[in-house]
């Protein structure tokens, strides 16, 4: 109570109590986010290979859901970031708490329905729309504190003093060193100089090996694949041959009654919507090619992000899990068409603000 009050008194006398943002934390809720996804997959899989057993007991009353070892996993993760420090902590709680939020919202058709409510149909859209949010929010959080010009000067100092913290254990690499002393390598306090002298003080850690470097060149080869004339050509046709396709093929259903004892019939029209959309922002992005190529292609990635936030959805909800090998096929093409449009953005500072010629007043 007295710690209460004086945080109240201290409030009062304009200190700010605002929680910092950590410039390493969307590294951290990918790993959550893969990790739930990841065990949501391997769940559904392995239960279906082995047939949706059941642990039970006592004539058959007794049924212990994975919902539940979810809930000790979440509860496992954050003690783990409530008793031990450093960065290392919370990515391991980070990867532990993705596998028990996985394990738990596997089952949330449990929850909207009665039984057999594991096998309700919208379930896997609500699964996929609870981690497409937390993927758009974890962009957010990437794009807010990416650049420490961002930040706020007490919110660089705790970031470098966390990664001087981190360094106090397990040593830093020099590339986390150089990003520490660039958010208060500049600074005139006093809390940063100690700051600066302790990051130049503690113990150096060899970088990742072979392993890493491999996949750095891998990745480095698939980025020069993507920015092929022929690799975007194929994408923004992918894009538009499916927005197309769903966009005829729902209403041919619709029309010949394929569709009209179906129980999903409102997912199905949530995805012709969808296709819609994205149909109308393809075929704006190809009006638009020969004259504005960058805009062109933001069109065409706009139109697969609505078939990924939105008409994803609906298409779990219709298909099931089967979803996930076309959602890879779109993720993929949209990873081409986001590696094209940063060589535009690379490209841009060279003549994008020219100097404007003052002309002179008449007379």
């Amino acid at each position: 109570m007295a710690e209460w009050g004086r945080a109240v008194q201290e409030s009062g006398t304009g200190r700010s109590h605002v929680l910092p943002r950590a410039t390493g934390a969307a590294s951290a809720m990918y790993l959550f986010v893969l990790s739930g996804i990841a065990t949501v997959l391997i769940t559904r899989a392995f239960l279906a290979q082995a047939g949706y057993p059941k642990l039970s007991g006592g004539g058959g009353s007794l049924h212990i859901a994975h919902m539940l070892w979810g809930g000790l996993l979440m509860m496992a993760a954050i003690l783990l970031t409530l008793c031990f420090i450093g960065r290392a902590a919370r990515c391991l709680g980070a990867l532990v708490g993705g596998v028990g939020f996985g394990l738990f919202i596997d089952e949330v058709g449990k929850q909207v329905t009665d039984e057999p409510g594991y096998f309700y149909r919208p379930a896997a859209g609500i699964i996929y729309a609870t981690f497409a949010a937390l993927l758009l929010l974890t962009r957010l959080t990437r794009r807010r504190t990416a650049e420490p010009a961002r930040l706020t000067a007490e919110q660089r100092t705790a970031n470098a003093a966390d990664l001087a913290l981190t360094a106090v254990t397990s040593g830093l690499t020099a590339e986390q060193r150089q990003t520490a002393l660039r958010l208060v390598g500049d600074s005139a306090r006093d809390v940063d100089r100690a700051l600066v002298h302790l990051l130049a003080t503690v113990p150096e850690r060899a970088p990742a090996g072979r392993r890493r470097s491999w996949a750095t060149g891998g990745v480095r080869a698939l980025r020069r694949l993507a920015r092929t004339r022929v690799a975007v050509a194929l994408a923004c046709l992918c894009v538009l041959t499916e927005a197309l396709m769903l966009t005829v093929w729902i209403p041919v259903d619709f029309a010949t009654g394929e569709l009209a004892d179906d129980p999903q019939v409102g997912a199905s029209v949530g995805i012709l919507l969808s296709a819609a959309v994205s149909t109308a922002l393809a075929v704006a992005g190809l009006a638009r090619l020969r004259r504005d190529q960058a805009a062109a292609f933001r069109l065409f990635r706009m139109a697969l992000l609505t078939d990924v936030l939105v008409g994803q959805v609906f298409k779990f909800t219709v298909n099931q899990f089967a979803a996930v090998t076309e959602l890879a096929f779109d993720l993929g093409v949209l990873w081409v068409l986001s590696v094209h449009l940063a060589s535009f953005a690379e490209r841009r500072p060279a003549g994008r603000h020219r100097p404007r010629i003052a002309r002179a007043a008449p007379g």
